[in-house]
């Protein structure tokens, strides 16, 4: 199976998401992500989240050992 590259960036997939969903854990905003975006590995999803919350668009706290909640911080994106 080819890898095919989507129209929309994932990091603008994240942004769209978390505004209608609001904060999600991490494990549930990959399964979102999956739904609707395709196959994101966790990997992927990790390295997104560390570049937008660098960038200062959204942050990622820990809930509890293994487990992270991801919310935006209200600020626009830069990209």
């Amino acid at each position: 199976m080819s890898k095919v590259w989507s129209p929309r960036p994932i990091s603008l997939a994240i942004v769209e998401l978390l505004e209608r969903k609001g904060p999600l854990t991490d494990v549930a905003l990959q399964k979102e992500m999956e739904d609707s975006f395709g196959e994101v590995s966790f990997r992927e999803l990790n390295k997104e989240l560390m570049r937008l919350e660098m960038q200062g668009v959204l942050r990622v706290s820990r809930l509890m050992k293994g487990k992270r909640q991801v919310e935006l911080t209200g600020k626009p994106a830069i990209d």
